[in-house]
């Protein structure tokens, strides 16, 4: 299909803390976004999320992988027919394992497989057309970032805050017209966010995550495991860089001597830290940030990253947006992107070398 208007995407995310596919729906261009549309969430089950999470870590052909692609095209198989009137489909499939200047990324699920099954053209594969150019094919959101502020009419700088299993940061310059512009978009990995956090309630108390961050703020934070988490080596690279969600697996073990409430508050504690030290590049002061993922109902991650930032720390529905669904939206609107020849990232987000655009298409 030839894009030059508007067309109704629908797009789906899957992320690294496992909760479920989000679906969603967006009015675009692939420039600018012209409406919001209805949106659904399918959780995965506890078995589903021990066959994904058995798979972690894990290239194409590895153990396990077939078995976490075969839970994840049918979730969102299953999620994605709920709709009616997509003309296209964006699937960013599950993340697997990332090593952008090694073997790759690898996200489980076939876009041809669920073009099939939708009856519509579905684009995926997302981000190895950036590694393969020499970027970190991480974080995606931003150019969809760029397009929300000015959705919203914001005008100063701003930084959007993603929070799930990692955190990314985006720092956004509305007055740009195109987020491909030089000094529009500054994006990177910040470091965990809910992962080990959730990785911690799933071993010690059997339960998926730290409901409302309860847990956390009965806590007290170990500062001598926080000040050895800030020297890790990724905090001293400079951005754009991405993260795998294991590359900070010797964090579990740090906070293995501390009580429940004292590890939980510990971990949520180096989330928020890692956030504060990623604002440290940002090109100008932004006059807010605004939060998304599932990371903004955990109250003690906020409390925690208010304490940190000098601007007001806010969900992003403070201007009008959908929090739980901006990743799913993401993918809509890139698959608009990719469709229209645009590019999806650029040296600021990713560190191409060049704007890139990704996604191959499947059509039925």
């Amino acid at each position: 299909m030839a894009v030059t208007g508007p067309v109704w995407a629908l797009g789906a995310m899957s992320g690294t803390s496992l909760d479920g596919v989000d679906a969603a729906m967006v009015l675009t261009d692939g420039q600018q976004i012209c409406a919001f549309g209805p949106d659904a969430y399918r959780p995965y089950t506890e078995a589903e999320r021990a066959v994904i999470r058995a798979a972690f870590g894990r290239w194409p052909g590895g153990p396990g992988v077939t078995q976490a692609a075969e839970v994840v095209e049918t979730a969102h198989a299953e999620v994605l027919a709920r709709f009616t009137g997509a003309e296209v489909v964006g699937f960013h499939g599950q993340t697997l394992a990332h090593d952008p200047r090694g073997r790759g990324t690898h996200q489980a699920g076939n876009g041809a497989l669920l073009a099939q099954v939708l009856d519509l053209p579905v684009v995926w594969d997302f981000r190895s057309n950036d590694v393969q150019m020499g970027g970190q094919g991480a974080p995606l959101a931003p150019f969809f970032h760029h397009a929300c502020a000015r959705f919203a009419g914001l005008t100063d700088p701003v930084a959007f805050l993603n929070l799930g299993g990692v955190g990314n940061l985006t720092w956004v310059d509305p007055t740009f017209d195109h987020p491909d512009a030089t000094g529009a978009l500054l994006a990177f990995d910040t470091g965990p966010a809910n992962a080990p956090v959730n990785d911690l309630m799933l071993a010690r108390r059997g339960v998926a995550q730290d409901a409302g961050g309860q847990l956390a703020a009965s806590g007290q934070v170990d500062e001598a495991v926080l000040t050895g988490f800030l020297n890790h080596p990724y905090f001293f690279k400079m951005p754009p860089k991405s993260l795998d969600r294991n590359d900070f697996a010797g964090l579990l073990p740090a906070v293995a001597h501390l009580s429940d409430a004292d590890a939980a508050a510990t971990l949520t504690a180096c989330a928020a830290a890692a956030v504060a030290r990623g604002a440290e590049h940002f090109p100008a002061p932004v006059t807010r940030v605004l939060v998304c993922g599932g990371g903004r109902h955990n109250a003690a991650m906020m409390a925690a990253l208010s304490a940190r930032m000098a601007v007001p720390v806010e969900p992003v529905e403070a201007i009008g947006l959908n929090g739980d669904m901006l990743e799913a939206q993401a993918f809509a609107y890139l698959a608009v992107r990719v469709l229209r020849g645009l590019p999806t990232s650029a040296p600021g987000t990713t560190g191409v070398a060049a704007a890139v655009g990704g996604g191959r298409v499947s059509r039925p």
